[in-house]
């Protein structure tokens, strides 16, 4: 969509009820970029413009946007732990037709509650970044106690739901909600700590994973080097993710106000950190493909072209990885994610002997 520059009355500023338009509709953080439309030093006239013509009373719309249902998308790393433990145990209960929807709005549940505490916590720091700065909870729409009554709330009925599953798929709930809490709470707060922050943030690719597997198996584990795999491939979208974020901020003081991570970290030592992490999730998804279907090794080409054409997406300028809930609105990476997942499948029913040389130890 092309940028529209959106002229305002006397002084360039939009009026009240444009402001509030674009506010509501997320206008400004897709298509539109705000400095076309005010000067600089009209932020805080803006912000109230907006909060003169917000209607009076609860601000539902504010309480729903901090729980970040777009975000519960994420929530499909749950389905390859759902199918493989469906291909290893041919599980044909009919409990799994109501555990699998109920397991993952659960999850997305359990997810919120870290949204939520997670925006309300972060509202001091979010000020200093460009889109974030317009979240509700920075401008001063919300109540601590409403806040911290939906985070009880999302989390009281997501470990609910996750209690119905099983006692194994409960734990695993509240060691999502526990990583929350480590991630975003003092004194542990580990997202302002370089390099912490994003292996502690993408621990939650193999918890997801686990709580998947969990739904269909709750008295094993899944293979260990598909776990390890799981989570260096979520570091490896997190340290894309950050090094996107900190192009698009584009100064290094104004990164560390915003985020106490960003102070020890250089656009080069992310880049590294991306590519040291897709190596670590490359060798351990070879193991466990080589180890448990030889098959698997033929999908290994579209694993590494995933990895690269994630990586260029990280590089644009104003990349979508730094919003991942935005990376599926590309139809081909979208296309090419599907295609993968069916590849895998396929592959999991397809014998092909021929490939068993590649097992074989040569005797010298």
């Amino acid at each position: 969509m092309r940028r529209l520059r959106l002229p305002g009355p006397a002084g360039g500023c939009l009026s009240p009820h444009a402001v509030l338009f674009l506010e509501v509709f997320d206008v400004s953080k897709s298509s539109f970029d705000p400095a076309l439309a005010q000067p600089a030093a009209a932020p805080a006239a803006a912000e109230a413009a907006v909060a003169a013509v917000r209607p009076a009373g609860f601000p539902l719309a504010d309480y729903v946007r901090i729980a970040r249902p777009d975000h519960w998308f994420k929530n499909i790393f749950m389905l390859p732990g759902i199918a493989l433990a469906w291909v290893l145990t041919h599980s044909t209960s009919p409990h799994l037709l109501l555990a699998i929807p109920v397991g993952i709005f659960s999850t997305c549940l359990i997810a919120s509650a870290n949204y939520v505490i997670n925006e309300w916590l972060d509202r001091e720091f979010d000020r200093h970044h460009p889109a974030k700065k317009l979240r509700p909870s920075v401008a001063g729409h919300l109540s601590a106690t409403t806040v911290y009554l939906e985070y009880a709330l999302l989390m009281a009925a997501g470990l609910a739901l996750a209690a119905w599953i099983s006692i194994q798929f409960l734990v695993l709930s509240a060691v999502l909600l526990l990583m929350g809490v480590l991630y975003n709470v003092q004194p542990f707060r580990s997202k302002d700590r370089v390099y912490l922050d994003v292996l502690s943030e993408s621990v939650n690719n193999p918890l997801r994973m686990l709580l998947g597997w969990s739904i269909v198996i709750s008295s094993a584990w899944p293979p260990s080097s598909i776990l390890l795999a799981y989570w260096m491939g979520g570091a490896f979208l997190m340290a894309v993710k950050r090094y996107s974020e900190y192009r698009f901020i584009g100064d290094a003081a104004v990164a560390g106000r915003y985020r106490k991570s960003f102070q020890r970290y250089t656009e080069q030592s992310l880049l590294l950190s991306a590519f040291f992490y897709a190596i670590l999730s490359s060798f351990f998804l070879a193991v466990f493909l080589i180890k448990y279907r030889v098959e698997f090794i033929l999908s290994f080409p579209v694993f590494a072209l995933l990895f690269v054409w994630y990586l260029a997406i990280g590089m644009r300028p104003d990349s979508a990885a730094k919003d991942p809930e935005k990376i599926f609105s590309d139809p081909r990476f979208l296309a090419f994610s599907l295609f993968i997942g069916a590849f895998v499948t396929f592959l999991f029913f397809v014998d092909i002997p021929s490939l068993g040389f590649l097992l074989n130890r040569i005797e010298y």
